[in-house]
């Protein structure tokens, strides 16, 4: 049998996986929702494309859920670490060839990549870092892409107001590059070295990420 290219396999429906999940149904997607809990399992069933009652820690019940004819798994199993560990192992046993797996902790997602996960995500943590930097200035939202590269949602530091972008000198100065811009009760567009910056518009830029928070963080 093919693997369903288009098809998701989630595994754990709780808060994390459970919204994500509902949003990759959302956006059209078919999704196989996988949990121990009946009562998690009887609350998706109208949400998700496919739910099933099943311990994926089970070899043999991963395999007659079809685990294995899946492109892509993500193990959103919580704070059971054991069961997180066991069903990595499971997945990549069963030759899924892309696994996203949650992990808690560094050592947690240490042993996740070492069992084989191809991807280790932290999302407390990831929002921790995220919410952190929009308290901490003119920031509004903050994506770490890669290690080393960010993108920033901001409000229109001073220093350019009135300016194009050209003019100001953004890529020049601050080294990082104004994606697309919104003004203040507009939609957001592509920027162009003309664009003329206003007071309250709000900017995505991107960069490496020292650079891109110090720009954030302008005011």
């Amino acid at each position: 049998m093919g693997r369903y290219e288009g098809e998701f396999l989630v595994i754990g429906l709780g808060r994390f996986g459970g919204g994500l999940a509902t949003t990759l149904a959302e956006l059209g997607h078919d999704v196989l929702g996988v949990d121990v809990d009946p009562k998690l399992i009887q609350s998706f069933a109208n949400v998700l494309t496919h739910v099933v009652e099943a311990d994926s820690t089970d070899m043999d019940a991963m395999q007659q859920v079809g685990a294995g004819d899946f492109a892509t798994a993500v193990v959103a199993i919580g704070t059971e670490i054991e069961a997180s560990i066991l069903t990595t192992s499971v997945l990549v046993d069963l030759g899924v060839p892309k696994i996203v797996a949650k992990a808690v902790t560094e050592a947690h997602g240490t042993i996740l990549e070492r069992v084989g996960a191809h991807r280790v995500i932290f999302p407390e943590r990831d929002m921790g870092v995220r919410v952190g930097h929009s308290l901490a200035g003119a920031m509004i939202d903050y994506f770490q892409l890669d290690p080393g590269f960010a993108l920033v949602e901001t409000t229109a530091p001073q220093v350019i107001v009135g300016k194009t972008l050209a003019g100001a000198e953004v890529r020049r100065r601050y080294g990082i590059t104004v994606v697309c811009i919104k003004p203040e009760g507009g939609s957001f567009t592509y920027a162009t070295p003309d664009t003329v910056v206003q007071e309250g518009d709000i900017l995505v830029v991107a960069g490496e990420t020292p650079r891109a928070e110090a720009f954030g963080e302008l005011g």
